[in-house]
C-alpha cells in the first residue's frame, strides 16, 4: 500500500479529519451516542470537542511532570545519579546522611525481625503448655474413667472356695 497523503486517502496520518475537537456532526454524534450508551463517555467526547486542541500540550506536560516525578523518585531510592545542588559539601554530608538512615533502617528491620522471631518462640511456647496441660487433664480423665470401668483389686470380694 501506499502511505503517501493523496487525494484518494486523506484520512491517514496521524490526525482524523472526522474526528477532531471541533463541533462537526460526527462528534456531536459521537457525543449524544456517547451520553446514551454510558454517561461518562458521552462527558469525555464533550471535553474533547471543548478543550481537545489543547491535549497535545497537556500531554507533553503531564510527560514532563511525570518524568521529573519518576527522576527524582529514582534518585531518592538510590537508582541512578543524583542531582547536584552544585555544592560539593553539601552534597557529602547529603550523601552521608542517606547513608546513615538506610543502616539505621537496616538496624530496624534486624530488630523488627529478631521481634518476630521473640513472639514465635513465646508463642510457640504458650502453645506448648497449653498443650500439655491439655494431654494432663485428658490423661487424668481416662486414668480416672479407667478406674471406675476396671474393677481393683482393693475392692474385690474375696469369694470362698468350696
Amino acid at each position: 500500500m501506499n502511505n503517501s497523503h493523496s487525494s484518494s486517502a486523506p484520512y491517514r496520518g496521524h490526525h482524523n479529519a472526522w474526528i477532531r475537537p471541533a463541533w462537526t456532526p460526527v462528534t456531536i454524534a459521537m457525543m449524544i451516542v456517547g451520553f446514551m450508551v454510558f454517561w461518562p463517555l458521552g462527558l469525555a467526547m464533550l471535553a474533547y470537542i471543548l478543550w481537545g486542541d489543547r491535549l497535545e500540550e497537556f500531554k507533553s506536560g503531564v510527560n514532563r511532570t511525570t518524568d521529573g516525578f519518576a527522576r527524582n523518585w529514582s534518585c531518592g531510592r538510590g537508582r541512578g545519579p543524583r542531582s547536584s545542588t552544585g555544592n560539593v559539601a553539601f552534597d557529602d554530608w547529603r550523601d552521608a546522611e542517606i547513608e546513615r538512615l538506610r543502616e539505621e533502617r537496616r538496624k530496624l528491620e534486624e530488630m523488627r525481625a529478631e521481634f518476630e522471631a521473640h513472639l514465635r518462640e513465646l508463642r510457640r511456647a504458650k502453645d506448648r503448655d497449653e498443650f500439655d496441660a491439655f494431654m494432663a487433664s485428658y490423661k487424668a480423665k481416662a486414668d480416672g474413667s479407667d478406674e471406675d470401668d476396671k474393677p481393683s483389686k482393693s475392692r474385690r470380694k474375696s469369694v470362698p472356695d468350696t
